[in-house]
């Protein structure tokens, strides 16, 4: 993993942890296949604007209205696949 994509993964995890309340062992827990919206209770669609907000924030990215979809918020794999797309970008 490149130095880039493993802070993306920390980053990502912390910001995960901060907005929606989890504890550090639940988001050390996650893996590509864990299930994020629709799943976490936390994440509900109110969660979702916090979530992207803190995530152009912390990541200094831009997400565009389009990109955002239910794939994307499906598993913290798909996240993070994203959010390392859109800081190489």
């Amino acid at each position: 993993m490149s130095s880039l994509a493993n802070d993306t993964d920390t980053v990502l995890r912390a910001i995960l942890r901060d907005v929606l309340g989890l504890s550090e062992d639940q988001v050390k827990g996650f893996d590509n296949d864990t299930g994020l919206f629709g799943a976490l209770p936390e994440l509900d669609s109110m969660a979702v604007a916090g979530l992207l907000t803190e995530m152009e924030d912390r990541l200094d990215i831009m997400i565009e209205d389009d990109e955002v979809d239910g794939e994307m918020l499906e598993t913290y794999g798909n996240l993070l696949t994203f959010a390392e797309a859109k800081r190489a970008a």
